[in-house]
């Protein structure tokens, strides 16, 4: 088994709204920050596991994502997967 950590990067789909990501823009702005065009606030999960492979562990972070970790009505997920061992 090797170690393995999944950096899971969860954002709100394209063409959702985002109100956090509003909010941050106009504070952003209202800090004369006005080459802002637009933000977008989402999340980041770090998972630490163990697989036999590489690929195993990828789909294993693609399962997790699925079933827990993202909405799939409104968040799309990106995963990086680095060796930790």
């Amino acid at each position: 088994m090797t170690s393995y950590i999944a950096e899971v990067h969860i954002t709100p789909r394209a063409g959702l709204l985002d109100p956090e990501g509003k909010a941050v823009q106009s504070a952003l702005r209202s800090l004369e920050f006005d080459e802002v065009e637009d933000v977008r606030v989402g999340r980041l999960i770090t998972v630490r596991m163990s697989a036999d492979s590489e690929s195993g562990a990828r789909a294993s972070a693609v399962d997790m994502c699925r079933r827990l970790l993202a909405n799939p009505v409104t968040e799309d997920f990106e995963i990086v997967l680095r060796n930790d061992g």
